[in-house]
């Protein structure tokens, strides 16, 4: 792998400098709140857009906050007496953090972007220059190895994560470390793992500046570093574009179509432990006389519940400019750039493509405690495959983890037991009722979700009304039985059909099991 046109990196040894500049970094307000704060909101949400000069439009002065958003952020060269004062300046040029350009000036070897961690920690994400985020401006590097930092797609997996207290997990295709820096705080071990050394070396560096314990750092392919091991998590932000070549490391796999993410996914079963989930965001095709959600059906391992769960689709014109854009090619040659598009086309085409999934999907690893009456894990998995386009609320990881607690409940309870069950309406429901102006009776009821999914579900008069009165108290079965004397209809008839919807209710969160 060619690095050749890329800066050397800061030493990940020297852990004295490292822990000098995070100290020099947070004394000026060098965190996500002090940028807000400096730049205000349009500004600071031009940087995470690549787009930098209202930033420095803003950092004109020479209070030490601006001068490290220069240095750091923005990569212009500040003078020497003025960093200075604001770091550890013989320090960082020491340690590789900074290097001398022209006479008296200095320059970041790298980009050093603050984060803001789910409990207000100040943490920092390093990342090769220019290449904090993608968006439409490209990478800013085209050399094969460069490392990324933080963009939409990581954010999004580390929302959805189930964050729970865990002896191990794994970063798999760690790049700048982000997801591994998340997996630290609740995990004893972490592993990550990534076919770049440059990326290895860079995590180590953004989980030193951010004051995480370091990971245990592994280079390799998917589970090749780690084959003898398992893992009660395991979290990818894989290299899942569907490509016709291996241009660059961090997202191009050099594995035919969506092989790599069906391989990632196949594999994972055998690498968790029991009740261990495995987290990805990945690609998927949409091929010609094949549905979508049976070629994801393929892969789930046995012994695994799945929830997969598609966000867009793109056609193959889409996807090709959108990965073209990402590398900088619209900005070069346009007769380079035309054939490289034809390129791309040509690998659709091939293999009869039409479009292209991105989405979301978990795994996890039933045990014992988790079954049914009278089944075992290889005969009774949920696999539930959706397609969700529309808007939620993250961070995710409470909602993915219920939804596996309510496959267990359903699993376990047959229309007997539910209909003997306590329920409760969840949390920030609304019902909403669609008619004619004027009309006595509504077409129909909806219920609404204003918090994870933010799901919507279409339901009649006796559902509604059971969803509404559902506070615990009585069960399902006696809710029924009163619904029936107050519209007229025979109890018995109204328990045999309602548990299908009482169990929809529950499977996309509208009730919850009520403990007595």
């Amino acid at each position: 792998m060619s690095n050749t046109s890329l800066a050397p990196l800061p030493s990940s040894d020297r852990t004295d400098i490292t822990a000098r500049l995070r100290d020099a970094l947070l004394g000026a307000s060098f965190s996500a709140d002090g940028l807000l704060d400096l730049l205000g909101a349009p500004a600071y949400a031009a940087l995470a857009r690549s787009e930098t000069v209202p930033a420095l439009r803003a950092t004109r002065g020479d209070s030490p906050l601006e001068t490290l958003v220069r240095l750091f952020l923005l990569q212009q060269p500040v003078p020497h007496a003025r960093v200075a004062g604001v770091l550890p300046v013989e320090d960082c040029l020491e340690g590789g953090w900074l290097t001398r350009v022209g006479g008296d000036e200095v320059a970041a070897a790298v980009d050093v972007r603050p984060y803001g961690g789910p409990g207000g920690e100040d943490w920092f994400i390093v990342s090769d220059l220019g290449c904090a985020v993608g968006g439409a401006g490209g990478i800013g590097s085209r050399a094969e190895g460069v490392v990324l930092g933080v963009g939409g797609a990581s954010t999004t997996l580390a929302g959805i994560t189930v964050r729970e207290p865990v002896a191990s997990a794994l970063d798999l295709g760690t790049g700048s470390g982000i997801q591994a820096l998340h997996a630290a705080q609740h995990a004893t071990r972490v592993s990550a793992t990534d076919l770049n050394p440059r990326a290895l070396h860079i995590t180590a560096l953004t989980l030193a500046l951010s004051g995480a314990p370091a990971a245990d750092l592994r280079e390799g392919s998917l589970f090749e570093p780690v084959a003898d091991e398992t893992f009660d998590l395991i979290v990818s932000n894989p290299p899942f574009v569907i490509s016709p070549g291996a241009r660059l490391t961090y997202r191009d796999a050099g594995m035919v179509g969506d092989d790599l993410c069906r391989t990632l996914v196949q594999e994972a079963g055998d690498r968790l432990n029991e009740g261990g989930y495995a987290q990805f965001l990945a690609n998927w095709q949409h091929v010609e006389g094949e549905d979508w959600q049976d070629r994801l059906r393929s892969w789930v391992p046995r012994g695994c519940d799945a929830w997969i769960v598609q966000r867009e689709v793109q056609d193959v014109t889409q996807y090709a400019e959108l990965w073209l854009r990402d590398a900088g090619d619209h900005h070069g040659d346009p007769v380079e750039y035309q054939a490289r598009y034809d390129a791309w086309l040509d690998e659709f085409e091939a293999r009869k493509v039409k479009a292209v999934g991105f989405g979301w999907i978990t795994l996890r690893r039933l045990g014992p405690d988790r079954l049914g009456a009278g089944g075992s894990g290889a005969e009774l998995p949920s696999v539930v495959l959706e397609e969700w386009p529309h808007s939620v609320e993250q961070p995710l990881g409470d909602t993915v983890r219920a939804h596996f607690e309510r496959v267990d409940y359903l699993r376990a309870h047959d229309d007997a037991a539910l209909l003997a069950g306590h329920f409760r309406l969840a949390g920030e429901i609304v019902q909403e009722q669609v008619g004619l102006p004027g009309a006595e009776d509504p077409e129909h009821v909806v219920l609404r979700q204003h918090r994870g999914m933010r799901r919507a579900t279409k339901v009649d008069t006796v559902g509604a009304g059971f969803a509404g009165v559902c506070d615990g108290t009585l069960s399902a079965g006696h809710i029924l039985d009163a619904i029936a004397q107050l519209v007229g209809e025979d109890p018995v008839l109204l328990r045999d059909r309602t548990p299908a919807q009482i169990r929809l209710l529950v499977e996309q969160g509208f009730i919850e099991p009520a403990t007595r």
